[in-house]
């Protein structure tokens, strides 16, 4: 998850590649040299990494956070780690441990079960400038405890499947963005400033919600995994809270420019209310479980009571925050969304497709540009699922429904190919599976070989 550079830090799902080992890259693995990684550098990223964290010491969440890291270059699959592995997979050079990622495991920044351990995976190479790098790090770091911290509910790796498809629509895009508005002026604010810019970021976030009956729950799942994630990231790679508040603007500033929100909003999100968070109630991430929400966790430790007359407040509020302008841009944007949806349409519903099941997906995306399309699920521009049949690579354009249980491509015009392909899809099937025609004509699905 995600998320500096943003889209390099959006950690589990930006690098949406399958890389199959060249021969150049399997010649220098064989004579030791992990292909596409310095290893010198390794070496300084996990010093730089293990620094961090002693620094922080726990203080932060209370549980050292430096653990298994694997390197992985996605052109050659070529591992770096800080660590041997328990199955004896990687050897030893020079004081770290290379390898070869094998061909069925996803390469993306994110927490990764390989080899007998929990991995904080981050794809090679690592920002050039240091905070970016740090942060990159304890961001994928933190991932590998986060099961331990919020408590044994939350079993995944990687993001909650929450779709926020209201995050697209005009008026959640309006009232997110104008909450961002005012968690920037609260940051840069001294009292009492700062007190009522909170206020009205939490006015924005309740009248948004109350328009939108799910979001509670579908917002803080991902704020309680990204946003503390991103939060972590800026709170260790920082030296001081001016520094880290500052990051933290940035990343509100840049939230804007993504294409979407929905699932790219919590980066942006989570780092501004746990650092107003570590002002107003500096031991609040004891005891954090997965049913807390961060705003009512800000709220409660300003004893702001919020009014009852949310839509006149929200609208009297947006007037400090040029609200006016931006409700003017988002309703031009919510035309050119409306006709890309009904392309959409065209595409994936109206169609002929593919359909594919999934019982146990594995899935790297770029959440800054995703397109949610109703109760039919989300298009995601580009992508790699794996599952039980293979690979999925993605390129332009695939539809994911809301329970991540099927995904839909366009049909392909050879079912006897391998790997099949069709418009800006590719998919590398088990011997075991077969396309067969579906309820359409020209439409297909995937399902398993009565022979295999």
């Amino acid at each position: 998850m995600g998320c500096t550079n943003m889209n390099a830090r959006m950690h589990g799902h930006v690098r949406n590649v399958i890389c199959i080992i060249s021969t150049l890259g399997a010649s220098a693995l064989a004579m030791g040299n992990p292909a596409g990684i310095d290893a010198n550098l390794a070496r300084q990223y996990f010093r730089e990494a293990r620094a961090i964290c002693d620094t922080d010491a726990g203080r932060l969440w209370g549980v050292g956070l430096y653990g298994p890291m694997l390197f992985v270059d996605p052109e050659s699959r070529a591992i770096v780690a800080n660590q041997a592995d328990a199955d004896g997979l990687l050897r030893e050079q020079d004081g770290v441990f290379v390898g070869r990622l094998p061909a069925d495991k996803l390469i993306a920044n994110a927490p990764t079960r390989w080899a007998g351990a929990l991995w904080a995976m981050i794809v090679w190479p690592l920002p050039q400038d240091q905070r970016a790098r740090g942060r990159l790090m304890a961001h994928e770091l933190w991932h590998c405890v986060q099961h331990d911290l919020l408590g044994p509910v939350q079993r995944d790796l990687g993001m909650p499947n929450t779709s926020n498809s209201h995050l697209d629509t005009r008026d959640g895009r309006v009232f997110l963005q104008l909450e961002w508005r005012a968690l920037d002026a609260a940051l840069q604010k001294g009292e009492p400033g700062r007190r009522t810019a909170v206020e009205d970021a939490l006015v924005f976030r309740a009248y948004r919600r109350s328009l939108f009956p799910d979001s509670p729950a579908q917002e803080r799942a991902l704020e309680l995994s990204e946003g503390l994630a991103e939060y972590t990231g800026v709170r260790l790679s920082t030296k001081s809270d001016r520094e880290a508040m500052n990051d933290c603007t940035i990343a509100l500033r840049q939230g804007t420019r993504r294409e979407t929100f929905v699932r790219s909003f919590a980066y942006s999100s989570g780092p501004a209310y746990s650092l107003l968070l570590d002002r107003a109630a500096p031991d609040w991430r004891k005891g954090l479980t997965l049913a807390d929400d961060l705003g009512d966790l800000l709220r409660g430790a300003m004893s702001i009571v919020l009014p009852t007359a949310l839509k006149a407040e929200a609208d009297q509020r947006t007037k400090r925050y040029n609200g006016e302008l931006l409700m003017a841009d988002e309703a031009r944007r919510d035309t050119a969304r409306q006709q890309r949806l009904a392309r959409y349409r065209a595409r994936f519903v109206d169609g002929p497709i593919l359909v594919i099941p999934l019982t146990h997906p594995s899935v790297q995306f770029n959440p800054g540009n995703l397109q949610p399309l109703g109760d039919l699920g989300t298009v995601y521009p580009t992508m790699t699922l794996a599952d039980a049949w293979g690979i999925l690579t993605v390129t332009n354009g695939a539809l994911l429904n809301n329970t991540w249980s099927e995904v839909r491509v366009t049909a392909p015009k050879d079912t006897t190919t391998r790997p099949v392909k069709g418009d800006g899809w590719t998919l590398e099937l088990q011997k075991d599976w077969m396309l067969q025609p579906g309820k359409r004509t020209g439409s297909y699905v995937l399902a398993r070989s009565t022979a295999g």
